[in-house]
């Protein structure tokens, strides 16, 4: 009699259970549908890969510490994020899996976080970021060779990244021929960091610059890799070991997370094919100033123009309107400009021809490392692999 009564008893207890999993379930599910944006954060190295080293510090430490103040700030005020670590404890990942998870998770971001280091004997100061593309200058190809070297402490390596020598300039080549479909949401993001280091953290600009890392050509969405300062230059390393230090970088790279986001506050495009990006409406012009009125020649090129892609080249981002002529223009001229999310975003060279506007971007890389081509069809701007392919169709 006693054992029925505790089976009816342990009986109610489970269905009782099973109710509550069961009205749970809904919620649990809802609150994951939310979570339409999803973000990855890569601590750099870690376990028996250090990174850089300082006189106190290790570059692994730093990278995990900032890229877990700024996971927290992310999940406390981003409730409609998911974040994805690669690692959230001192352990060795790949770089071809760190590359993986994101692309498993289908991200709509990448930040991959790093410490840098020169060489004794130099003092060297300041924050970068960089997105990936073709070095330009010896200094960033150091810095590509440094971060990938980690792959020679990986089983196979040769075999898993087809032959690639980090060492070796020769393999930096292919990056010459990579035209990065998220190049452009990268750089963005990449300029709203350091505006960040800058004002918030109140650190040493040294620009957004781009490089072959083996980490970004591998992911699918758009990514940066930032350098939060340098290790090897002893009061930058006392600041990155200084809980304010790491406290103030994390919080520099959120605030550029949560003005990228409002931006681009949708998953990221994940066909095949590259979905146009319609050009942002420009203001007005004052009423005080005159429309101008098309030269015959202008006229023409843009007659022959009419139904083609029209490449050029973007040379900088401003957040207010420059004055011809300007310093920053670095004796370019003409430059024009477009708007696009409030921003003013400043161009050299246009042709229908491709491969004269590659040579122009070739030309001037001394002068803006960090250029790239964007193409416009009809006076909107268009997906710029989408034109590369047309422009070669129509050859």
């Amino acid at each position: 009699m006693h054992i029925v009564i505790y089976m009816n008893i342990y009986r109610n207890y489970i269905i009782i259970l099973l109710c509550a999993v069961w009205s749970a379930l809904p919620l649990v599910h809802s609150r994951a549908e939310g979570r339409d944006f999803t973000v990855v954060i890569d601590p750099g190295h870690g376990g028996r890969d250090p990174g850089a080293i300082g006189r106190k510090g290790k570059e692994k430490d730093i990278n995990l510490n900032v890229a877990l103040k700024l996971g927290k700030l992310i999940q406390d005020n981003c409730k409609d994020v998911r974040i994805v670590y690669t690692r959230q404890k001192d352990v060795f990942v790949a770089l071809d899996r760190r590359a993986q998870i994101a692309n498993n998770a289908k991200a709509d971001l990448f930040i991959s976080i790093h410490t840098n280091s020169v060489a004794r004997g130099r003092t060297v100061r300041g924050t970068e970021t960089y997105t990936l593309g073709l070095h330009r200058t010896d200094d960033n190809l150091e810095v590509a060779k440094k971060e990938n070297s980690v792959i020679l402490i990986e089983s196979d390596y040769e075999q898993r990244y087809a032959g690639f020598n980090p060492n070796s300039s020769e393999s930096y080549i292919i990056f010459e021929f990579l035209q990065d479909k998220n190049m452009e949401k990268s750089v963005d993001f990449a300029t709203l960091i350091q505006r960040q280091f800058k004002t918030t953290a109140k650190r040493i600009d040294k620009g957004v610059h781009q490089a072959g890392f083996l980490v970004l050509r591998e992911t699918t969405m758009p990514g940066v890799l930032i350098e939060l300062g340098y290790i090897s230059t002893p009061d930058e390393e006392r600041y990155l070991l200084t809980e304010a230090g790491t406290d103030a970088l994390a919080k520099s790279i959120y605030r550029a997370f949560a003005s990228y986001k409002e931006q681009h506050d949708t998953p990221s495009a994940r066909s095949k094919e590259p979905i146009p990006v319609r050009q942002a409406e420009s203001k007005p012009a004052p009423a005080k100033e005159k429309p101008r009125t098309a030269t015959p020649a202008k006229e023409k090129q843009a007659q022959a123009s009419k139904g083609k892609p029209v490449f050029k080249i973007q040379i900088l981002t401003s957040d207010k309107k420059l004055k011809p002529g300007n310093k920053q223009f670095k004796g370019l001229s003409p430059v024009n400009h477009y708007q696009e999310k409030g921003l003013y975003k400043y161009t050299y060279g246009e042709s229908t021809d491709y491969n004269k506007v590659l040579r122009t971007k070739r030309q001037i890389a001394s002068k803006f490392k960090g250029a790239f081509i964007i193409a416009f069809k009809d006076g909107k701007k268009v997906d710029v692999n989408q034109a590369i392919k047309e422009f070669k169709n129509n050859r």
